[in-house]
């Protein structure tokens, strides 16, 4: 009971919270949390933007990423609880690559074998609707991507109401940018490819930071990864609607 009482109850701290939200500088670093935050959920805006493609309509897409958000809250403040000791869960980050790995590899082999993925389909009958698979896999993602936001969070402020401020709003922001991700993959089909592909990249780099292996590829290198594949996927699409209306 003490141990939980000395991880959650800043969170129920008043005096701790009129601190931070009258806090010029508290503010200041809440932002720089914010921008972290939308930089290093990236690529799970990317992931969460693929997944939601499974659901056959714009609704349900968008619904699904609702649910998301409030479990991404919930888990967010449970993590940031136990950040202390996020550190010593690189298991997760490798199950998490593995997953990633694993929906990358399957997308691709399905496009490769139609045939096949069409009769497993059939006879295979899924454990749960295809809404909430697709609602927990958000929140597993959620989940593995959030503990390298959390622990560079902690190491700005140890408070964990200024970390848990910063992580609700980059989460709103993250949310934003996959919903634009989505209307892309609409207008560009193209992109369904591209997201898939850089799932697998995002499976490696996320592998690559355990303990044993330890190496970073830069947010900035990552970034120009994104942005060239876009561009690429766009022209491509340019091209093929060219010909298509000759």
């Amino acid at each position: 009971m003490s141990l939980i009482k000395n991880l959650y109850g800043p969170f129920f701290d008043l005096h701790n919270w009129q601190t931070v939200l009258t806090s010029g500088q508290d503010w200041m670093i809440i932002l720089s949390l914010i921008l972290i935050e939308c930089l290093l959920s990236v690529d799970n805006a990317i992931v969460l933007a693929a997944q939601t493609q499974k659901l056959p309509t714009k609704k349900e897409q968008e619904k699904s990423l609702f649910y998301g958000i409030w479990g991404a809250y919930i888990f967010r403040f449970l993590l940031i609880g136990l950040g202390s000791y996020l550190i010593n869960f690189w298991e997760i980050k490798v199950i998490g690559a593995a997953y990633l790995m694993y929906l990358s590899v399957k997308h691709f082999w399905g496009r490769a074998h139609p045939h096949k993925e069409h009769s497993s389909k059939k006879k295979r009958k899924p454990i749960l609707p295809l809404f909430w698979s697709v609602v927990i896999s958000i929140e597993a993602m959620d989940v593995v991507f959030s503990i390298d936001s959390i622990l560079a969070s902690l190491a700005i402020s140890p408070n964990p109401v200024i970390v848990l401020i910063g992580g609700l709003v980059g989460i709103l922001a993250m949310r934003g940018v996959a919903e634009i991700i989505m209307r892309l993959l609409e207008i560009v089909p193209e992109l369904e490819v591209v997201a898939y592909g850089l799932i697998a990249l995002i499976a490696v780099k996320l592998f690559l930071t355990i303990p044993a292996i330890d190496i970073e590829i830069p947010a900035v290198v990552f970034g120009a990864i994104v942005l060239l594949s876009i561009l690429g996927a766009i022209i491509v699409n340019r091209i093929k609607n060219n010909k298509a209306g000759k």
